[in-house]
């Protein structure tokens, strides 16, 4: 019996078991602010476990370490601008986006409470967003589609990609269309748990063995990839500029991120923030520190046989395979496809509420019921995934620039959406123009720099993220004041006896 597909197999029950426990629940998922925001019932522990482990996809098991592995340890910068962007999100937005959103007519998406943040009569800059959210993460769905299917055929080789994808793929589509916003959380929650258990246990099972060869930390390999020489040498001290402050800005991009701030709006009440925070600032911590070490000890112990080859991304599944028993090691495994689909069925998630939102309820069908939506929503749901399905399984070369395309959506979304998100909840006389120009300056300089100013070195996200604030902030200055009836909004929500 192969006990690495026996733990796999194990998993993947205890997942479509959540999704049909919250589907015949039914009265959980009586309309779409039980299906797409959990009723704003999600407790702070599983708020703060499903928000890290939909923001770590399996990049954090595969890209992250095998990234270092082979361009050296000068890309922990990027795990510590992640660590720092997540703790200042969860310190100064969570809880006053948790109160906005509430008191912005109880808002249960991000387009809908920039909206009605602002009292607009125009649904343009909630259908704007919306637009992008439906093609940004159907694309990043598909990327997650990709990712879950490679860890499927490296761990079990006579399964073709095609196969392995519509597994994968189906699994998350079923308990994500049945349990929507709960079952979704509650399965974060346990993959959250799983990949931190994975990221420690190499790690320590590898120093409690001992006997590390470190002369290999300065050692020269040639990455098949490219054919180009890489030493661990290149450390955090010694890493450019450039690569720093990339880096560092790859944290901007929390605070416009959907589908992590969704989470914020979504816990059971503004007080129980604090504790939520907690548990995330730690977790994401240790799982970055372990992510980098496993790429440290994997340095000194199978980087020859991986970079030689191009396949330092499953740097952790041959730790794993070389240290644990099989069964052990199935369950470590698992803790990546965990990671791939935690990220996938968030943004899902996600795509199918803002058009069901932002775009069918309040343009296609004005009086739909609450039933009516919520099939709606779960319709979408199915077929984000089939066109997601489709774009990954597709080879052509259009295909392939697509999935490329998705390394960039996090510098997108942080650039046009995280200055006007920490605006709207810190500034009173910010406007709805203000938001506008934002959001369009921030997306016009990311991509403008992405296509001619690449070559700088410099993450697209820090022009994009600072442009927009500025722009946002001077158009606010030259445009009217808010109305009475906007302020009182921004009054009701930092009022701080406001807990509901």
């Amino acid at each position: 019996m192969n006990f690495e597909i026996l733990a796999f197999a194990m998993y993947f029950v205890l997942v479509l078991v959540v999704g049909v426990v919250f589907f015949i629940k039914g009265k959980d998922n009586s309309n779409e602010k039980d299906y797409f925001l959990g009723g704003r019932q999600m407790g702070p522990y599983v708020t703060a476990m499903s928000a890290q482990a939909s923001d770590m996809s399996a990049w954090l098991l595969m890209g992250l370490p095998g990234s270092m592995l082979a361009f050296g340890f000068g890309q922990a910068w990027i795990g510590i601008g992640l660590a720092l962007g997540t703790a200042l999100n969860w310190i100064f937005v969570a809880k006053r986006l948790r109160k906005f959103s509430k008191a912005s007519g109880d808002a249960i998406t991000l387009p809908q409470y920039l909206s009605n943040r602002f009292l607009a009569k125009s649904p343009a800059l909630s259908i704007i967003c919306a637009i992008v959210f439906l093609i940004s993460f159907t694309i990043y769905v598909a990327s997650g589609f990709v990712s879950g299917a490679t860890v499927f055929t490296t761990l079990v080789p006579s399964l073709k990609t095609e196969t392995a994808m519509l597994i994968f793929a189906a699994i998350i589509i079923v308990y994500t269309f049945l349990g929507g916003f709960k079952a979704v959380s509650w399965t974060d929650f346990f993959q959250g748990i799983l990949m931190l258990i994975a990221l420690l246990a190499v790690p320590i099972v590898i120093l409690a063995v001992g006997g590390l060869d470190t002369s290999a930390l300065s050692e020269v390999y040639v990455n098949a990839d490219d054919g180009t020489e890489y030493a661990f040498v290149a450390n955090l001290f010694s890493a450019s500029w450039q690569d720093i402050v990339s880096g560092l800005a790859w944290g901007l991009g929390y605070f416009g991120m959907p589908h992590i701030l969704v989470r914020f709006m979504a816990i059971r009440k503004p007080s129980e923030v604090k504790k939520s925070a907690i548990v995330a600032i730690i977790w994401v911590t240790i799982a970055l520190f372990a992510a980098i070490l496993i790429a440290y000890l994997g340095r000194m112990i199978v980087a020859e046989e991986l970079l030689t080859q191009g396949l330092q991304k499953i740097v952790f599944i041959a730790l794993a395979r070389k240290y644990f028993p099989a069964f052990l090691c199935g369950i470590l495994l698992a803790a990546i496809i965990a990671a791939s689909m935690s990220t996938a069925d968030s943004q899902l998630l996600v795509a199918s509420s803002s058009f069901t939102s932002d775009i069918y309820k309040p343009i296609i069908r004005k009086n739909a019921s609450d039933k009516e939506l919520l099939w709606v929503g779960r319709v979408v749901v199915l077929i984000v995934a089939i066109i997601a399905y489709i774009i990954a399984s597709s080879k052509g070369k259009g295909a392939q620039a697509i999935m490329d395309m998705v390394e960039n959506a996090w510098g997108l979304f942080g650039a046009a959406f995280g200055p006007t998100v920490i605006l709207s909840v810190f500034w009173k006389r910010f406007t709805y123009q203000g938001a506008i120009a934002g959001i369009v300056t921030g997306a016009v300089v990311d991509i403008v720099w992405l296509i001619a100013l690449s070559s700088t070195g410099v993450y697209e996200i820090l022009p994009g993220f600072v442009a927009s604030l500025i722009v946002a902030v001077i158009v606010t200055l030259v445009t009217p004041a808010p109305s009475d009836e906007i302020n009182a909004i921004f009054e009701k929500a930092t009022d701080k006896n406001y807990d509901e």
